[in-house]
C-alpha cells in the first residue's frame, strides 16, 4: 500500500500553515474563491507559501477561473498546483496542465458517473460532496462507493468531503485513494485550524497504513 498523502485545505495564515507542515501534511490548499469564507488575498498566500518547507505542495484553489487569472495569481504566490471547481471544461484543464499540476474537483451528486473522470486525463481528480451553494468545506461526507468506482478512470484520486479523524480510516479502507483532503473537519471556525485535530487526523491516516501492513495474528 502506497503512503496516502494528506491535503489540508482552506489554510489562511502562516501559523496554521507551519503547524500543518510540521505535523506531516503533504499539501496545503489556498482558497482564491472570493465567495468562500476561507478566501485569502494573493499577498497573504505568498507569505504562507514562503513559510512552507519545500516538501509541502501549495495548491491554489479556484472556482471557474479564467486561465489568465490563475497564471497571474501563480506569479504572485509561486504555486505549481491548482485545484479547479465548478464548470471547468476539459480544454481549460488541459491548457492549465501544460504549466501546473491540475486537480479537477468533481461532486458525487445524482448526475455523477465514475466514467466522467476520463474527460480529465491530464488531471488528478478530487471527489467531494455536492452542495447547491458551496464548493467544498461543507463537512458532509461524499459517496464513497462512487469514489471507489472512479479509481480505474483517474491517475491519482483524492478523497474529500466530511472527513475527520474518526472516519478517515474507514474512508481509506473503502475507497483506497492516493490522498485525502480535509478542511472543516480540522477547524474551530472557517479558515482557523485546530492543530490538535490536524495531528489526530494525520495520525489516523498513518495508523490505517500501519494496519494494512500488519499481518493477521
Amino acid at each position: 500500500m502506497k503512503q496516502v498523502q494528506v491535503k489540508i485545505c482552506g489554510v489562511t495564515n502562516v501559523r496554521d500553515a507551519r503547524a500543518c507542515a510540521e505535523l506531516g501534511a503533504d499539501m496545503i490548499g489556498l482558497n482564491f474563491y472570493r465567495g468562500s469564507p476561507r478566501y485569502i488575498e494573493p499577498e497573504v498566500a505568498r507569505e504562507i507559501v514562503a513559510s512552507l518547507p519545500r516538501r509541502v505542495c501549495p495548491v491554489g484553489v479556484f472556482v471557474e477561473p479564467a486561465v489568465e487569472e490563475v497564471r497571474k495569481i501563480a506569479q504572485t504566490v509561486s504555486f505549481t498546483a491548482v485545484q479547479l471547481h465548478g464548470e471547468v471544461s476539459p480544454g481549460t484543464c488541459g491548457q492549465l496542465a501544460r504549466a501546473f499540476r491540475v486537480i479537477r474537483a468533481l461532486s458525487t451528486d445524482g448526475e455523477f458517473r465514475p466514467h466522467d473522470a476520463v474527460q480529465f486525463r491530464d488531471c488528478d481528480v478530487l471527489l467531494d460532496t455536492a452542495h447547491p451553494q458551496f464548493h467544498g468545506g461543507t463537512g458532509t461526507t461524499c459517496d464513497w462507493a462512487a469514489a471507489r468506482a472512479t479509481l480505474p478512470f483517474t491517475r491519482f484520486l483524492i478523497l474529500s468531503g466530511g472527513l475527520n479523524a474518526q472516519n478517515v480510516g474507514a474512508a481509506i479502507a473503502a475507497v483506497q485513494p492516493r490522498a485525502v483532503d480535509v478542511c472543516s473537519g480540522v477547524e474551530v471556525a472557517p479558515g482557523v485550524k485546530n492543530h490538535s485535530a490536524v495531528e489526530q487526523f494525520i495520525a489516523a491516516v498513518r495508523a490505517t497504513e500501519v494496519a494494512a501492513l500488519t499481518p493477521p495474528a
